[in-house]
């Protein structure tokens, strides 16, 4: 299997621009460094002082390779000299690359694209002044096979702050880390989190805390030339833009009988409910909303209703609802099949706040939570979720894109559960 092709040197990105002239296969071109007449420059005793060699320069791969492996990658070296200016020129994805801390290397940042044409120039110079460019053109293999990915975040689309960025494979990967590697994230606020693999088909990506509110998030997979199995290469790069709403957080308690509903940060209601009845006990977590319905047929044992203003939290049938039929119980007995139970009016009020990834804690219930039913994501402390990544790092992005860090060189996590983040162990009670 393929590792990761960062190289550990190169620490700053370059943006290259594409070439305005053709590149030739192959060529080198050495321009001789400008110098003026001294008259009392003497040659050296015994015969004429001796030029500096120029400089060499080497792209990988050669030119006329054919069949080059995407996820290698292009790798220019400068030997006697530094790097002046790197550019790539295809009909696919614009190429960035990397440069070394002293531009004596410069390797690209993503895999390149499956079955495409490349041309590269490069230009070295000595320290007289000497100036190389080579070129060098080739094209990439086309894949024995292929995997797409579907993103469940639409374009544009509000979400709320516990939102996971899910992603699901056609088929099984097992280079999870070149994959990984491969995503880019920017976002318009500081942003630390983690990606997760919950078996070879999905991978989600969840912050440490809680998104910022008013966030907006652009996603690019550079999956075009990934390798994720022997032979089975990504087939395009998918993009998406999408938007972290209000902070809306919800939490309910089974042995008081009320909710809260925080928006922003401040606590705006404070409902009675009626959870579920014993042996029927609504389970402990911190979910996500997942959809609603006006209405909801919800159908049971002795039941066949259509139940107003439902916002569901699992995938087994747990609801935010309107329970007009048991608001004499609520805020004094559990006496629903699992559901919270809310007034007709404050069920309308929720329902028009929700939308999908708002945070819903239930605590109190003598049942724990299942993982896996629903977004359950956040029953993970930050420790868990990071051991569920392929590169065992963490993602920092902000406006001008990601980075992977060691977890160990990140600052303290200063939030705090429930309004920033989730409770430790928060799926047993």
């Amino acid at each position: 299997m393929a590792g990761i092709r960062a190289v550990s040197v190169f620490a700053a990105v370059a943006g290259l621009a594409l070439a305005a002239t053709a590149c030739t296969g192959g060529g080198t071109t050495v321009k001789p460094a400008a110098h003026s007449a001294s008259p009392t420059a003497k040659p050296a005793a015994g015969g004429s002082a001796l030029a500096k060699p120029a400089p060499v320069v080497t792209i990988t791969p050669a030119s006329g390779a054919t069949g080059v492996d995407p996820a290698k990658g292009i790798t220019v070296t400068a030997s006697g000299g530094t790097l002046k200016g790197v550019s790539v020129r295809t009909p696919g994805d614009q190429v960035s690359g990397l440069y070394s801390s002293g531009n004596r290397a410069w390797h690209t940042r993503w895999p390149l694209n499956v079955s495409q044409s490349y041309a590269v120039t490069a230009t070295a110079v000595a320290s007289d002044g000497t100036t190389v460019t080579k070129t060098s053109t080739f094209r990439t293999l086309t894949p024995a096979a292929t995997f797409y990915t579907h993103i469940f975040e639409g374009y544009q689309l509000t979400y709320g702050v516990g939102m996971p960025i899910m992603l699901l494979f056609s088929m099984p990967i097992r280079d999870k880390a070149a994959v990984e590697a491969s995503i880019e994230l920017k976002t318009s606020k500081p942003v630390i989190g983690s990606w997760y693999w919950d078996g070879d088909e999905v991978l989600d990506f969840r912050p440490r805390d809680y998104w910022p509110a008013h966030t907006t998030v652009s996603f690019t997979g550079h999956f075009d030339g990934a390798d994720a199995a022997p032979g089975v290469y990504g087939h395009h790069t998918l993009t998406q833009t999408f938007n972290i709403g209000d902070s809306v957080i919800a939490v309910a308690s089974t042995r008081t009988h009320r909710t809260q509903i925080y928006i922003n940060g401040h606590l705006r209601y404070n409902w009675p409910i009626s959870s579920g009845r014993p042996g029927d006990d609504t389970p402990n977590g911190s979910y996500l909303t997942i959809e609603k319905e006006n209405p909801v047929e919800m159908k049971g044992p002795g039941y066949d209703i259509m139940v107003p203003w439902s916002v569901r939290f699992t995938f087994s049938g747990d609801y935010y609802h309107d329970a007009y039929w048991s608001v004499g119980q609520q805020g004094f007995d559990n006496v629903s099949h699992g559901c919270v139970n809310l007034s007709p009016a404050d069920a309308e009020t929720y329902y028009n706040l929700a939308v999908p990834g708002h945070p819903v804690t239930i605590t109190g219930s003598p049942r724990a939570g299942q993982w896996g039913n629903g977004w359950t994501e956040w029953f993970l402390t930050w420790k868990q979720y990071l051991k569920g990544s392929a590169l065992h790092q963490a993602v920092v992005a902000g406006p001008t894109g990601s980075r992977f860090v060691d977890p160990a060189t990140l600052p303290a996590d200063t939030a705090r559960a429930p309004l920033q983040t989730s409770a430790p162990g928060n799926a047993n009670g």
